[in-house]
């Protein structure tokens, strides 16, 4: 499998409180070749899905009633391995420099302000789950070298 088939095969969680968001991503990402997405309208079943779907990358909107995205980013901080590298991208109308940087501080790896442009999208998420694979990569690699291939 080639790196390309390798990223492509990312699985994509979405979660935004607008079903028109939702379908756009959705669009862009299958045109990127993204077949294996999970999204919701319902940010309630945010952490759920999250936990069941295992995904490499979550796309998460911020300004969501009942819970935020603020809230979903603390609640996954909360239970994150250090050792894993699990990007989340900000997509959210707050174009705040606070937004931005409470997003940034709470574990999100990127951000865009809607709307935003496809193409820069698509790249940011290439980009974070070539980040994404490559930590992964690595990771086997130490486990394979360890003394006992224990990987302490």
């Amino acid at each position: 499998m080639n790196k390309i088939d390798d990223i492509s095969s990312a699985r994509i969680l979405i979660v935004d409180d607008q079903d028109t968001n939702l379908r756009l991503l959705e669009d862009l990402l299958e045109r990127e070749g993204f077949s294996n997405i999970i999204s919701t309208s319902d940010p309630e079943r945010a952490l759920e899905l999250y936990r069941a779907f295992d995904p490499d990358l979550l796309l998460l909107d911020l300004m969501m009633p009942v819970v935020s995205g603020y809230t979903i980013l603390e609640q996954l901080e909360k239970q994150r391995d250090p050792d894993d590298y699990r990007p989340v991208l900000v997509l959210t109308a707050d174009a705040t420099l606070q937004a931005k940087r409470r997003a940034l501080a709470l574990g999100a790896k990127d951000f865009l302000t809607k709307p935003f442009d496809g193409l820069e999208a698509m790249l940011r998420v290439w980009n974070l789950l070539e980040t994404r694979f490559l930590y992964r990569k690595l990771q086997a690699l130490e486990r394979k070298n360890a003394p006992n291939g224990s990987g302490d």
